[in-house]
């Protein structure tokens, strides 16, 4: 009896081992049953390539739509800026060095375009008491009023204002200490110094350089 129980089971044992060798096989063979067989990649594995890559191509042809929608409407809105910032500069008096000095003289080339300053008490307008517009040298820009005019004891001729947006200005430290240079806004000549020790009602000196300026009588 017991041989006889021992030998059935070695029988049951073999047939589990041919089926188990079986399944084995027929998934090797098959992609569809290749879950959890570890000399092959997973159901999920296999699939994963068929969804994401469809979902990424979507997303980046989403992502370049919105980019261009982007790039166009921000386009849209330059016809109606250019045109400020060209007529801005549409008066700008831009010259060569070379053409500058066939215009200028030897005195205003250094004042105008090297920023030097003359020597006090040179200027023959230092003494002008006419009625008029003091102008730049170098492009003949209106930069000041003779009402603004007056008698500062400097040396050279002095305005308490400007005539408004026809004047630039910057800091420079040419002698350390800072100092507000000004210049005419339409070739960059440099006129002088603002200084603010002036008379009332703007309480500003403009120092000017006399031959950066030219005055023409009312």
């Amino acid at each position: 009896m017991g041989s006889r129980l021992l030998g059935a089971a070695r029988g049951w044992r073999a047939t589990l081992v041919a089926t188990h060798a079986s399944r084995c096989a027929f998934a090797q063979s098959c992609p569809m049953f290749r879950v959890g067989v570890s000399s092959g990649p997973s159901l999920a594995t296999q699939r994963e390539p068929l969804v994401t890559k469809p979902l990424e191509t979507a997303m980046n042809r989403r992502h370049f739509l919105f980019q261009g929608a982007a790039a166009l409407a921000g386009a849209a809105t330059l016809p109606a800026t250019a045109p400020a910032h060209a007529q801005e500069g549409a008066d700008k008096v831009v010259r060569t060095a070379a053409e500058w000095r066939k215009v200028l003289t030897k005195e205003q080339f250094y004042v105008l375009r090297e920023e030097g300053t003359e020597r006090a008490f040179s200027s023959p307008l230092n003494n002008e008491k006419r009625k008029g517009t003091y102008v730049c040298a170098g492009c003949d820009l209106p930069l000041f009023k003779s009402e603004t005019k007056y008698e500062s004891g400097t040396g050279w001729p002095s305005f308490y204002a400007t005539i408004p947006g026809n004047v630039g200005t910057k800091v420079d430290y040419k002698i350390i200490v800072p100092r507000t240079e000004y210049h005419c806004r339409r070739c960059g000549g440099h006129q002088g110094h603002v200084f603010p020790d002036g008379p009332q009602p703007t309480g500003q000196r403009y120092c000017n350089n006399g031959v950066a300026i030219k005055f023409l009588p009312a």
